[in-house]
């Protein structure tokens, strides 16, 4: 922790570093701003070194302290003085930029939300980037109605690029899978021209193109059975590691004392592979790690790999596109002569 430790008439003392993707959060004490007994938490850019915010808290009197009047304790930090406060009103003293001011806050009871929105936000940035806007991105948490939320929160953007990434790393079970190859597989065989609107495919929310599945080893029950299920109908090519492995389903029953019971009651066979994802996981058809480094330095193989695959795939693949203007729809009434003794009225599409 010595190499975050800073240097100079802002020295602050490393207490602890966490890694979090590209940013890197260290906690420390020291003197900051020319001021002794301080609190501070510093966020660096992995990949460079350079400091993005400062954050000080400073040990002041009782009545103008940081959290709701009260100071903060050098070595707990603010957290502690957050405890119970979930969903009520705070008052903070900041300073920033050797301003201070006072902010009213409501603390939320768990970061995972905003933590989790953050790091999709992020990747889909990266596979835009990277991609030049030729690849969507969809992350799929779980297969319960949470998972099947966010997957459907977010297609309607990425269907429409011309391949998409599928990140299905630490997909959770459920009972969703089925639904989502479903939908994964859907192939464009039409297209809805419409005098107001843009064209739409049919079938409806379909991808375009070449898809890319991403998994690690911790996708598990749903989570290996949605990865298994895209390998056999040949759906994605998959990159990362294997899976966690478990697929059996059971019964929770509670017994008269309050504890839990598991009952095994179900197992998977798959025609192509038999009982095999039971305690061995599914196998990725492209190994790649995220080895301790380049986690360190905020960087990601597994969806650099991924892109480079769906990028691949689409020189040997053209993806579905609505038609071109010398394929525009006449205007013309059919002849008559073409049907003889029919209506020349034309039928409705039958669209809903």
């Amino acid at each position: 922790m010595s190499r975050y430790n800073t240097k100079g008439g802002a020295y602050v003392s490393a207490l602890a570093v966490s890694p979090d993707g590209t940013t890197v959060y260290v906690t420390g004490s020291g003197r900051v701003s020319g001021r002794q007994d301080e609190f501070a938490v510093i966020a660096y850019a992995a990949a460079t070194g350079k400091q993005r915010w400062l954050h000080c808290y400073t040990k002041v009197k009782p009545g103008s302290a940081p959290v709701d009047g009260r100071p903060v304790d050098l070595d707990l930090g603010p957290n502690a003085l957050l405890v119970g406060k979930a969903d009520k009103p705070v008052e903070l003293a900041l300073r920033r930029d050797g301003t201070d001011r006072r902010a009213v806050v409501v603390p939320l009871a768990s970061e995972h939300a905003v933590r989790y929105y953050d790091l999709v936000a992020r990747q889909r940035a990266a596979v835009r980037e990277a991609s030049g806007g030729r690849l969507g991105y969809l992350h799929i948490p779980d297969m319960m109605a949470a998972g099947w939320a966010e997957f459907h929160r977010d297609l309607y953007t990425e269907f429409p690029h011309d391949g998409l990434i599928v990140d299905l790393r630490d997909a959770q079970g459920g009972h969703t899978s089925q639904l989502v190859v479903e939908k994964l597989a859907r192939r464009v065989i039409g297209w809805y021209e419409s005098r107001y609107e843009e064209p739409s495919s049919y079938p409806f929310e379909a991808p375009r193109g070449p898809i890319v599945a991403i998994t690690d080893e911790y996708a598990m029950s749903c989570g290996d059975i949605v990865v298994q299920a895209l390998k056999s109908y040949g759906i994605a090519t998959v990159v990362g590691t294997r899976t966690w492995g478990g697929v059996i389903g059971c019964y929770f029953n509670e017994l008269v004392d309050g504890t839990w019971v598991t009952q095994p009651t179900s197992a998977l066979w798959f025609a192509d592979i038999g009982w095999a994802v039971e305690n061995h996981g599914v196998d990725p058809d492209v190994e790649v790690t995220i080895a301790p480094h380049d986690w360190a330095a905020g960087r990601d193989p597994q969806l650099d790999t991924a892109v480079r695959l769906a990028l691949q795939a689409l020189e040997q693949r053209t993806p579905a596109a609505p038609p071109t203007s010398d394929q525009a729809i006449s205007r013309s009434l059919p002849s008559t002569r073409s049907h003889p003794g029919k209506s020349s009225r034309i039928p409705c599409s039958g669209r809903p």
